[in-house]
């Protein structure tokens, strides 16, 4: 069994033995049709099975190469010559030792072989070579000179409240201190304005659907993907690469105590206290191929673990997707009594957070910050005889910033992207295959630019 797979067993294990009441029957449940989906796919060779499928089938044949050696025993059933004695049986029961005429018809079967030998030995020979170039595992796909990405996804409340110029940007951190470091995508749109379509497109490059637009209120259906989806996360952990997902608040809604990849089980709604950690703005618990095998409940975790990783190059991961709460993430009316909301508590929020990113040893080394968005931040409810602000002329329209030391400072691009585009963008950075809806002809890329391919525009 490979080395990924004893990993990953490890991870479940220590994943189930925190794993209490409907949680761990969920994953209970969903492990054995998972599990059992992986092995008929890989079992079958089919197409369209997930790499993750077919790395557990090739494990799985491997394992099942040791047992097939057994075979030997058989040769010890040539106590058939031991049966001779039958025949010899049979001729002293027959007085005529003519008959044993046979023994001059096996000779000719002997030479027979002897005839078509030459014509069968070519075969085996020449198949042989087949069977070990396709035993041959396949390269192993390789970073480029960015080898650490990190994603900060928010909630906007408008490209003019972000990169509106004077005063009509509400996020001056943002937009006065990164986009002077990097480049403004002007045309960067999200699919939906619900979170979590966003945040799954981004990390698998599936497209939104009826469930996910209603977001999420039970993890069922459409809102939790079969275990042959992959994602990016997937991708990575079976090209030799490491992840992370850092969430902001999470805790087990239980104990109260943070805890990793959090999520309503099955039917159950979630409950989200206000201003709070939410599922929704956590792609990762959408997906079996995460949840089944322990991906997720080993690197899906609360945004406390992000400072410790990001102490040493060697700790930091090479793609980390960091959400805050519901308040900080920019969502109105999810703040303190008070304190401030959308957009501005954003912008705290980022202030605070990235500054320790960017001076990170692997950012400074090899790093690219992408500050996105991952859905639209409803209207704030007017106070009590005042006015509401007009709504955006479109809410899609939310921008984007990446900042890099391999970017032009100040730079701009008004290409359209989404978030697609960030996902295919980090597949090529890593040298990964693109999933679903990033392979699409028209879903724009920045990896070559990044990479230094083109001119850098």
């Amino acid at each position: 069994m490979s080395g990924w797979l004893r990993t990953r067993l490890r991870a479940a294990i220590a994943a189930a033995a925190t794993l209490t009441g409907k949680r761990f029957g969920l994953l209970v449940a969903s492990s054995v049709v998972a599990t059992s989906a992986i092995v008929a796919a890989a079992a079958t060779n089919q197409p369209e099975a997930s790499p993750l499928a077919s790395l557990l089938g090739h494990s799985l044949a491997a394992d099942r190469t040791p047992v097939a050696t057994p075979t030997p025993l058989e040769p010890t059933a040539e106590p058939e010559p031991e049966e001779a004695p039958a025949e010899s049986v049979v001729h002293e029961s027959s007085p005529e030792p003519e008959p044993f005429v046979p023994q001059e018809t096996a000779p000719e079967p002997v030479i027979v072989p002897e005839e078509t030998a030459p014509e069968i030995a070519p075969e085996p020979e020449a198949e042989a070579p087949e069977e070990t170039e396709a035993s041959e595992p396949p390269p192993k796909p390789e970073a480029g000179r960015i080898k650490h990405v990190f994603v900060v996804s928010l909630a906007s409340s408008g490209y003019d409240a972000a990169f509106g110029s004077g005063t009509a940007s509400q996020m001056p951190y943002l937009n006065g201190t990164l986009r002077p470091k990097g480049l403004l995508l002007t045309n960067y749109s999200v699919l939906s304005e619900a979170t979590t379509p966003n945040g799954i497109a981004a990390i698998s490059g599936q497209p939104p659907n009826a469930e996910t637009e209603e977001e999420c209120p039970a993890f069922e259906g459409e809102c939790l993907y079969p275990v042959e989806t992959s994602t990016i996360a997937t991708q990575l952990e079976i090209a030799g690469f490491t992840w992370r997902g850092y969430m902001e608040g999470m805790i087990d809604p239980t104990t109260g105590e943070p805890d990793n990849c959090v999520y309503p089980a099955g039917e159950e709604e979630e409950k989200v206290e206000v201003g709070g950690y939410s599922a929704r703005l956590n792609p990762f618990t959408h997906f079996h191929s995460l949840l089944d095998i322990g991906p997720c409940s080993a690197n899906d975790v609360p945004i406390t673990e992000l400072k410790k990783d990001l102490k040493t190059e060697k700790k930091t991961p090479n793609y980390s997707y960091i959400s805050p709460d519901l308040c900080s993430a920019g969502v109105s009316e999810q703040c303190p009594e008070g304190a401030p909301t959308g957009a501005v508590a954003a912008d705290e929020w980022l202030a605070e957070v990235v500054p320790t990113i960017l001076e990170s040893p692997a950012y400074k080394k090899d790093g690219l910050l992408i500050v996105t968005f991952g859905g639209v931040n409803p209207p704030a409810v007017p106070a009590e005889g005042e006015t509401a602000p007009p709504p955006p002329a479109n809410p899609l329209k939310t921008g984007a910033v990446f900042v890099s030391k391999f970017i032009t400072k100040g730079s701009t691009d008004a290409a359209r992207y989404s978030p697609y585009s960030l996902l295919r963008t980090s597949e090529e950075l890593f040298g990964l295959n693109l999933l679903a809806e990033a392979e699409s002809p028209k879903v724009k890329t920045l990896a070559p630019a990044l990479l230094g391919e083109n001119a850098g525009d």
